[in-house]
């Protein structure tokens, strides 16, 4: 009996689970469809493959949308950004991990509250403009840099955690400095968390729209995100390219998931742990 219960359960289970990705799928599929259509087909928006397979979509939309120049900003603003967000974060867990007492526990619960802490735009624009980081490359690395600072040190903190302090201890008998004893001790230990960190701070910055939005006013700086806003303001009557320019911009994130996704969920679980 028990067991026919679970069968139940599990069979409940998975069809839930395969309706809830069929939400998800099901417009993924019909904007890759409608990216391959005339724009009398696409404007219908059915699951019905293209009469016809327009791969000059993409060539329309490369040349016009401003592709090449946004995917180069976006890739820039993420690769950026993130290496920052590491760099950083793996060296303030290491030291607060290692002795979190006094300021350094200030300091650690002053940058995670930054987790609920809302965005306040008029005040960041104050800053940039005293440091005139308005409408810069710098500017915006640096505030997704920041934004993503506070998530990712909660998680590598617990990460951190998790390592036995023994290992230091040995490098140190060794004769390891504070600086060899984290660059040849700690970091290759780091690897998942690392890892997870990279993924899901490259999605963000490469997804996000708001920031660029409101911080750079020169076109030839907007990553992608803004680029698709603009090409469906010029061209809004043909969904044929405008699904073409949305795959064009998620089909980097996408790939950037499929081969990090292995390391998020124990990167997340380890780092969550002592966080």
């Amino acid at each position: 009996m028990s067991s026919l219960k679970k069968l139940i359960g599990t069979i409940t289970v998975n069809i839930v689970a395969i309706f809830t990705s069929l939400i998800v799928l099901i417009p993924l599929v019909v904007l890759f469809l409608n990216s391959f259509k005339s724009q009398g087909e696409s404007n219908k928006m059915s699951l019905s493959l293209p009469k016809e397979w327009i791969f000059a979509n993409y060539k329309t939309v490369i040349e016009q949308g401003k592709l090449v120049s946004s995917f180069f900003n976006s890739l820039l603003y993420a690769t950026c950004s993130v290496l920052i967000i590491i760099i950083v974060v793996a060296a303030a867990a290491f030291v607060i991990a290692r002795n979190r007492r006094g300021i350094n526990n200030f300091i650690y619960y002053f940058i995670i509250s930054g987790i609920a802490i809302p965005i306040n735009n008029v005040a960041l624009m104050e800053v940039l403009k005293a440091l005139h980081l308005v409408n810069t490359r710098i500017g915006i690395i640096l505030i997704y840099a920041a934004i993503n600072i506070p998530l990712s040190l909660f998680l590598s903190y617990g990460f951190i955690s998790t390592i036995p302090r023994e290992i230091d201890e040995a490098a140190v008998i060794d004769g390891c400095g504070p600086v060899k004893l984290f660059v040849k001790i700690i970091l290759p230990l780091l690897k998942p968390i690392i890892a997870t960190l990279f993924v899901l701070n490259f999605m963000a910055v490469w997804n996000d729209f708001t920031m660029p939005l409101y911080y750079l006013n020169n076109s030839t700086k907007w990553p992608m995100t803004l680029a698709v806003y603009n090409f469906f303001g010029a061209y809004e009557n043909s969904w044929n390219l405008v699904s073409a320019d949305i795959i064009l911009t998620l089909l980097p994130v996408l790939v950037v998931f499929i081969l990090g996704q292995k390391y998020i969920v124990g990167g997340v679980s380890a780092g969550s742990v002592k966080g």
